[in-house]
């Protein structure tokens, strides 16, 4: 298919799927995106394209800038919005020659696992007749790709939020390392944990993007060093661990506390396929211990809302934001002004978040739950360390000391992403089964340690068909690789051998 017309397919798509909600902001049917696709067919013809996504519609999250279009960050406060420069990873893809698709769904300011908490309304994706949810807060991003609204799509991932909306929504979803993409010109929720990831039909469309962003940026100042990339380049070159990437059978961990007890029957199953599959492909596997795992997602829900109470503090009406007051405002009454704002322009999650990291942050709190997260934290750090074969490049000042790999680790692990099936969204909205918070939070389980550490991580679909189920109706699960930082790669190829697998 010519590139022309597989972009006016998507545009296509947006038209007819726009009761999914996946958009926020869409292209126009004719503009200069139009003149920027035939550009890339002709470079495509004479055999010298920019990239691999060359002309190709990829959607932006959005809370990503966008200098052509406005970033919302799906909020009141800020609908009025519009970025006077793109993020950094936004320049990266027009310069590849890949033309901005539109600006994609999410929770308001990444804050959600449903992508219900959307100033502009729920997104969704259709299953049998019914409208499911698509995951969050990446949900925009990740229907879009499923229902073939762009080519693939750029999310935010703070503590899941593009592995959950991949595994909902039976697509690909890719959390490099932390600090190997920037964030520069990503609105911050957890400075920390935020990580662009990348959604995609495929391992291989997620590898081309990744091969294009995975650079460093200055502006960044989480964005890793020449040095530091080096550094672990010169790492996995190791005879060891570059053998990992060939015929090589790795040693595969399973990590025993994702064994959960509210962990669904199916996705329980298609867990134990998957690794049935790699079993028969002659790959090792061994039972791992994850003690701090069971405390990751109390400590994550301490960490990102403190932060996220600090990076919000600047909507205010004054400095950032869209200012609501009533017509008799007076200027002396400031403290009128900020609380009308934040009031009506932040939606109950972000409020909620923003109150539970301002009292973790307080003076009588912050030894109890901040620094406690912290340390927590450290553990989760210290657990994953302990088990995987490849050191962590990062943790030793000095080269060769301390970075010989161990022969009783594991190369990857492989879990769940999601405990349950995704579900529906009138269930969600419904008052007489509103999902609680904590319930909300409970989403993040499987996803959460990985962004703790800093990890790479991806999600790919698998399908598993029931006695009774032809293999066209057969679900849908997420299975989950999490691999040592810097091991992206070994994360894809894994992922690359799942993805797609029906059993």
């Amino acid at each position: 298919m010519s590139l022309l017309r597989e972009a006016e397919r998507c545009i296509a798509k947006q038209k007819s799927q726009v009761a999914l909600n996946a958009f926020i902001t869409t292209l126009r049917p004719s503009g200069q995106w139009l003149e920027r696709v035939r550009d890339a067919e002709i470079r495509r013809e004479k055999g010298k394209p920019r990239s691999k996504v060359d002309g190709r519609l990829i959607a932006i999250k959005d809370n990503i800038c966008t200098r052509n279009l406005p970033t919302t960050c799906a909020s009141g406060i800020l609908q009025q919005f519009s970025s006077p420069s793109n993020a950094t990873v936004v320049e990266q893809l027009e310069s590849a020659g890949a033309v901005v698709a539109g600006k994609t769904n999410l929770d308001e300011f990444g804050m959600g696992s449903y992508s219900t908490h959307s100033h502009f309304g729920s997104v969704g994706v259709l299953h049998n007749g019914d409208i499911l949810s698509a995951g969050g807060s990446s949900g925009g991003s990740a229907a879009a790709v499923a229902t073939d609204q762009c080519y693939a799509a750029l999310g935010t991932d703070t503590g899941g939020s593009v592995r959950l909306p991949a595994a909902y929504t039976g697509t690909v979803g890719f959390k490099p390392s932390y600090g190997l993409i920037s964030r520069w010109g990503v609105v911050a929720y957890a400075n920390s944990l935020d990580t662009v990831g990348i959604l995609g039909k495929s391992t291989t469309s997620v590898r081309d993007i990744f091969s294009i962003l995975n650079k460093y940026d200055p502006r960044d100042p989480t964005s890793l060093s020449p040095s530091s990339r080096s550094r672990i380049a010169s790492h996995l070159e190791a005879p060891s661990l570059s053998s990992r990437m060939n015929t090589v059978p790795l040693k595969i961990g399973v990590p025993l506390e994702y064994n959960i007890s509210e962990l669904a029957p199916s996705i329980r199953l298609a867990w134990s396929r998957s690794l049935s599959y790699m079993q028969q492909q002659g790959h090792s596997i061994r039972p791992v211990s994850l003690p701090a795992t069971k405390l990751a997602l109390s400590a994550y829900y301490v960490l990102a809302p403190a932060e996220a109470s600090s990076n919000l503090a600047k909507y205010d009406g004054v400095r950032y934001g869209t200012r609501f007051e009533e017509p008799d405002y007076h200027l002396e009454q400031d403290g009128y002004l900020y609380a009308n704002t934040r009031g009506g322009g932040l939606g109950p999650e972000v409020k909620r978040r923003i109150l539970l990291g301002t009292f973790s942050l307080s003076a009588d709190a912050i030894d109890n739950y901040f620094i406690q997260a912290q340390r927590i934290r450290r553990l989760v750090q210290h657990d994953f360390n302990a088990i995987f074969n490849a050191a962590q490049p990062l943790t030793f000042c000095l080269p060769g000391v301390g970075i010989e790999p161990k022969n009783n680790g594991v190369d990857i692990l492989i879990c769940p992403t999601a405990p349950s099936s995704p579900p529906r969204i009138s269930d969600l909205m419904c008052s007489d089964t509103v999902v609680s918070p904590l319930d909300a939070y409970m989403n993040d389980v499987f996803t959460v340690p990985a962004s703790l550490a800093g990890l790479p991580s991806v999600s790919v679909p698998v399908t598993i068909a029931s006695d009774c189920q032809a293999s066209e109706d057969a679900d849908s699960a997420g299975i989950q690789i999490i691999g040592q930082y810097g091991d992206d790669e070994l994360v894809l190829k894994v992922g690359k051998c799942l993805e797609g697998r029906g059993f």
